[in-house]
């Protein structure tokens, strides 16, 4: 059964690159030749490295998109570590990883996004036309609101006080 894998090799800094060209090949070459397919070779360049490896600070970086049986992988992986001219290799593999984001996107379609619902208008309580007993009723109001405002005060302190005594 084919699954789809990333192989992502660094290869020497040194290395021209027809000699890159020859290795990215070769191994391709191999991965068809067992039965898989190269579904894409991305050549990212030569980048600084995280940390030495082989007393090497850089290295030229290649991805490989394969689908292929995981005894091919096996020996890919086998050739990688024999292989001089690479000094790190990984493979990941990618089919589950895809299943996953697959599901994740089925669930999201199937919601419906908040942007896309039309705005309801907010509701507004009719207004009160001006006239005396508005002008009255606002004015009770302000000195209700300050008549509020004296006992919350005086309700704080005696709950201080009763805090106090209670410790």
């Amino acid at each position: 059964m084919n699954r789809t894998y990333e192989i992502m090799f660094i290869v020497r800094p040194d290395v021209e690159e027809a000699e890159l060209d020859k290795l990215i090949e070769g191994f391709s070459a191999n991965v068809t030749s067992g039965g898989g397919e190269v579904k894409s070779v991305e050549k990212m360049g030569r980048r600084r490295l995280a940390y030495t490896v082989r007393k090497f600070n850089d290295g030229f970086y290649v991805l490989l998109n394969v689908a292929a049986a995981g005894s091919l992988i096996t020996e890919i992986e086998r050739r990688l570590r024999v292989s001089e001219q690479v000094i790190k290799f990984i493979t990941v593999r990618m089919d589950e990883e895809e299943k996953r984001l697959a599901k994740v996107k089925a669930i999201r379609d199937t919601k419906v996004k908040r942007s896309a619902q039309p705005i309801a208008a907010p509701v507004h309580a009719p207004a009160a036309a001006p006239d005396a007993d508005a002008t009255h009723a606002a004015a009770s109001t302000e000195a209700h609101t300050e008549e509020e405002k004296k006992p919350v005060v005086a309700a704080s302190d005696a709950s201080s006080e009763t805090v106090a005594s209670a410790v």
